[in-house]
């Protein structure tokens, strides 16, 4: 007998997850995630167990969201203590190279005052012997490159720590991730998969491709007792077709904050992939899973951080992706891991870098990659650029969280591309300040004031003015704010009317607009029709 073929829910998390901890790319190479396990893993732990109710306090303060506070809801310190005792247990070799890094750091500030650095080879911890190289910039200030290709093939970094949890959502209200761990909940599947095993492009394939129950049972190797759970995320309903864009103009489909999906009748291209589920009631209407195209020909990174790189959607839609470009760098600086490394370590196998101002080229359309200042805090980071695409004439350029804390900058590119028809640009100008992602990988204590004034933040009005300005585009969107309810497990964001980014914002479209410019703050999504040589129509689709 036939058996009946089902999809999975589109509703359907594939959450990854690094020993029960939200999977972001800086947990993927060993040493950051090594130093975010001792500097942000167990500080919480420790801080969960000594006092959950300033916890459970803290979370009910929208103030608080996106600090260092586990949101349970209620009170699981026992539960916490024995993920503290298995993460000291199976974990006590990252938290040694943890510690070895820092004792380098502590070395290298000590003894290297400028003279040579062969003797001090001797001093460094034997764990890191033959993974670090010793070095000074020019100004003899003294630090180290690691040897991330070799640090991958050692007992540092364990596949096994990774696994997937499946789960049903029915809204968009999570726990900030970065904060709270994934403790075992009755309606969550958890399976021991590595991020770069096959079976997740299975269980992807399955939201849009029918196959039996018992296919996905044997192919998870599911337990008796979580049968019945896992029978609860199928569905006999299809999912609606994928509409194929035929049309003769530029199709650019705003997904939310930094994600864009650009569409020809040749090819195309998603930007930053951020995407919401669907199949439960929201009052914000979305684009999602069943809006992209079943192959896409080139997805781009702009930068590493954990609001535009998301495993999260990556993983599943890795079977869909020819082509991944991620900007080029990543020398072996701790804080800047190689994030072309990080993508083949968790399964992508296309991965094309790209450095500032090189280009990819595909039939008529160009990609090039622009510089990008700012965002990073003042840190040493190379793994960032804006994407400047050509398509036949038709100019565009991603600016997502790029600071134009220089114009001068642009002035020089512009030298190069012309004018833009459609500018993007990121304008969440206050910004965390450095610790609030970077602050697990510095060794010493940095100054309130110091960490204060180095912020993840974008352009402000004057600066976003000015970028206005110089390319002079026909069309400018303000994007990358972290605003839709679908963000907020990963960005804490949450405006008013008054918060800066927003009044920064308001401002800037208004004077495009008096000069003459379409301008609009995106939210939630957003089509628009673009026609290089007609005035640009904008639709948004009906669900």
């Amino acid at each position: 007998m036939m058996e009946d073929l089902y999809y999975l829910k589109p509703n359907l998390v594939i959450e990854p997850l690094f020993k029960r901890w939200y999977a972001w790319s800086y947990l993927i190479p060993p040493a950051t995630a090594a130093r975010n396990v001792t500097g942000r893993h167990m500080k919480i732990i420790n801080s969960y167990i000594q006092a959950p109710q300033i916890h459970m306090e803290a979370v009910r303060n929208p103030k608080m969201k996106g600090g260092p506070f586990m949101d349970f809801g209620r009170n699981r310190v026992e539960e916490v203590r024995a993920l503290r005792e298995e993460t000291l247990s199976s974990q006590q070799d990252l938290v040694a190279l943890s510690d070895a890094l820092k004792e380098l750091d502590q070395l290298l500030k000590e003894h290297a005052k400028g003279y040579s650095l062969e003797p001090l080879y001797a001093k460094v911890p034997d764990i890191l012997k033959g993974y670090v190289e010793l070095n000074y910039d020019l100004n003899n200030q003294p630090s180290f490159r690691i040897v991330e290709s070799l640090l991958y093939k050692s007992k540092y970094y364990q596949e096994q720590f990774q696994s997937i949890a499946l789960w049903v959502t029915e809204n968009d209200e999570r726990p900030f991730v970065l904060s709270t761990p994934r403790l075992d909940e009755p309606n969550v599947l958890h399976l021991p998969v590595a991020f770069n095993d096959r079976v997740i492009d299975e269980i992807a394939r399955m939201k849009h491709t029918p196959n039996t129950i018992s296919y996905l049972k044997e192919l998870l190797n599911v337990s008796r007792e979580d049968e019945a759970l896992l029978e609860t995320f199928f569905t006999k309903d299809a999912p609606p077709p994928y509409q194929r864009y035929e049309g003769d103009k530029i199709r650019m489909r705003y997904f939310g904050h930094a994600c864009i999906l650009i569409e020809t009748k040749e090819v195309s291209i998603l930007v930053d992939p951020l995407i919401s589920y669907y199949g439960y009631n929201t009052e914000l209407a979305r684009f999602s899973d069943m809006h992209l195209p079943p192959v896409i020909d080139y997805v781009l990174i702009t930068h590493n951080h954990q609001d535009h790189i998301l495993f999260e959607t990556l993983l599943p839609l890795r079977h869909r992706i020819r082509n991944i470009v991620v900007p080029r760098g990543g020398y072996g600086q701790l804080q800047d891991p190689n994030l072309k490394m990080v993508l083949q370590q968790t399964g992508f196998k296309n991965v094309l870098e790209l450095e500032e101002m090189g280009t990819l080229e595909m039939g008529d359309c160009t990609i090039t990659g622009i510089p990008f200042f700012g965002e990073h805090s003042d840190l040493s980071i190379s793994t960032k650029i804006c994407h400047y695409l050509q398509i036949n004439d038709f100019k565009i350029m991603f600016a997502a969280d790029s600071c134009v804390v220089e114009p001068r900058l642009y002035e020089h590119v512009q030298k190069e591309i012309g004018k833009l028809d459609v500018l993007f640009l990121g304008m969440e100008c206050d910004g965390a300040p450095l610790s609030w992602l970077y602050g697990p990988l510095l060794t010493r204590d940095l100054p309130r004031d110091m960490d204060a004034s180095r912020r993840l933040a974008g352009s402000n009005f004057e600066r976003g003015s000015a970028i206005v300005d110089i390319f002079q585009p026909a069309e400018l969107y303000v994007y990358a704010m972290g605003q839709e309810p679908w963000l907020e497990f990963i960005s804490s964001i949450k405006y008013t009317d008054e918060s800066n980014p927003i009044v920064a914002s308001n401002k800037l479209i208004s004077e495009c607009k008096e000069k003459g410019l379409a301008a609009e703050r995106l939210f939630g999504e957003k089509e628009i029709l673009y026609n290089k040589h007609k005035s640009p129509a904008t639709a948004h689709p009906v669900l």
